[in-house]
């Protein structure tokens, strides 16, 4: 499978911290930093590249650690080194801050990022994503069941690839809403899923997360992150996201010192920013405005 799939925008890798990242950009202005979420990689932000670029920004989708075109390294898959990959990237574009943007997993590092870099996140919008520490609180969701499941060796990496990539198909349709994912993005996360080293690096990311709870490096990350966050804080979340319930998501406030929007998009699910781009542009668009 070619990561670098043709469109508007332009492909380049971008080294930070001794790493590798795959990267498609498009427009001038202003950077905004696209963290995508699981099983995905830099193309679930392609509405928003060409929404963004019009509206006279520079968007950067990223492929994250172990994901699509990016380096797969054996190790680094906790959310404070994933946090220093991103704030490396920004630098390594050229700039000294950006708007941070990051859906589901993508979504849990960009919050890491505001505390943990605070100087680099000059905006933060979550998307899909609770704060870290409400996602720890809240372990019956059917999010952290995923993150349970992955738990295992070998056989999620198994599961997740077996059939070309079916398993990441179904995953997408049970947390979306009727009529998602459409043809082309079920093929190519498909696809992507089964590049070899992703399947075992996107599992790193829940094995990290979970076995990190009662390990002295878990329990620093969650003291560190009880930390206000000072930047502006846009979250976005489907009203119908069956993976976080919004009430889980929506508590996140609480971290946040600066002012804090939240916002639901109607009959989205777990991916609102590619089952609904219209609306879910003009809500990113219209507080990137004010």
């Amino acid at each position: 499978m070619s990561i670098d799939i043709p469109g508007p925008w332009t492909h380049r890798d971008v080294s930070a911290g001794g790493t590798r990242f795959h990267v498609a950009e498009q427009g001038e202005g202003p950077l905004v930093l696209l963290l995508h979420g699981f099983p995905e990689f830099w193309w679930s932000w392609h509405h928003q590249l060409e929404a963004l670029a019009a509206a006279g920004y520079r968007a950067a989708a990223v492929d994250l650690r172990g994901y699509g075109g990016s380096d797969k390294p054996p190790r680094g898959y906790d959310l404070v080194t994933l946090a220093g990959d991103a704030a490396g990237l920004v630098r390594a574009l050229g700039e000294a801050n950006a708007v941070v943007v990051g859906h589901d997993w993508g979504g849990l590092l960009a919050w890491t990022m505001a505390v943990y870099h605070p100087k680099v996140v000059q905006r933060l919008v979550a998307v899909s994503a609770p704060h870290p520490l409400r996602v720890r609180r809240a372990p019956r969701t059917p999010w952290m069941l995923q993150a349970l499941l992955n738990q295992a060796p070998f056989l999620p990496e198994r599961r997740l690839t077996e059939f070309n990539g079916a398993r990441a198909s179904r995953l997408l349709e049970r947390w979306s809403s009727p009529g998602w994912p459409d043809p082309v993005t079920d093929r190519q996360v498909r696809a992507a899923v089964q590049i070899p080293g992703v399947a075992h690096c996107s599992q790193e990311y829940h094995r990290w997360f979970l076995r990190s709870v009662l390990r002295p490096d878990g329990l620093r990350y969650a003291h560190r992150m009880a930390a206000p966050v000072h930047a502006p804080t846009l979250h976005l979340h489907g009203a119908r996201d069956p993976a976080f319930p919004a009430s889980v998501a929506q508590g996140s406030g609480q971290y946040v010192e600066a002012d804090y929007t939240w916002k639901t998009i109607d009959h989205a699910g777990h991916f609102p920013h590619e089952e609904k781009p219209a609306a879910f542009n003009a809500e990113l668009l219209g507080w990137l405005g004010r």
